[in-house]
């Protein structure tokens, strides 16, 4: 089977492992902060910060709430999904409302796609009503996951010489 389940302490070595297993420190776009921190760490420092994030608590200039949803196969954390609650005008330029990465040994699967359309739900019931339209962007270099864009609804809003910037319709 599988879901989404957010970022929490229960699931902690699971998803420290994941982060252990994803290229470092960025691939196509997906930068791995957690690779270098130690297990210790990512328990005491980092769940407890991005539990925070997703209320809204502590958070930087410049940023918004935002929820880490792991992906799930089965017993296995396979992917994540960065989910931002709103926009602001470097995200509304820039990465947007999602951004995404999945081990690469389970890429090609079919993951990527299942794993962003249960985001999508996700980001639906988080953004404001206001917001009609979830946000992406993906290198040019990784068309794989435009691909996956295109599979869930998403259409081709501009391109950059670097990045296509996408848009999913929701209202």
């Amino acid at each position: 089977m599988i879901f989404l389940k957010a970022l929490n302490a229960s699931d902690s070595q699971k998803e420290y492992d994941f982060f252990q297993q994803m290229p470092f420190p960025d691939e196509n776009g997906f930068v791995n902060d957690y690779a270098n921190v130690s297990y210790e760490t990512f328990v005491s420092e980092v769940i407890p910060r991005h539990l925070n994030s997703a209320m809204g608590i502590g958070l930087k200039a410049g940023h918004v709430p935002d929820t880490y949803f792991f992906l799930w196969l089965d017993d296995t954390v396979i992917g994540l999904y960065k989910v931002r609650h709103y926009l602001n005008e470097g995200l509304r330029n820039g990465s947007g409302h999602i951004g995404y990465g999945i081990l690469p040994a389970y890429r090609g699967k079919g993951y990527g796609a299942k794993g962003l359309a249960l985001a999508i739900q996700e980001c639906k019931q988080l953004m404001p009503e206001n917001e009609d339209e979830i946000y992406m962007s993906c290198l040019m270099s990784n068309p794989a996951s435009l691909k996956v864009m295109l599979k869930n609804g998403a259409y081709i809003h501009h391109q950059d010489d670097k990045e296509y910037y996408t848009r999913i319709k929701v209202r």
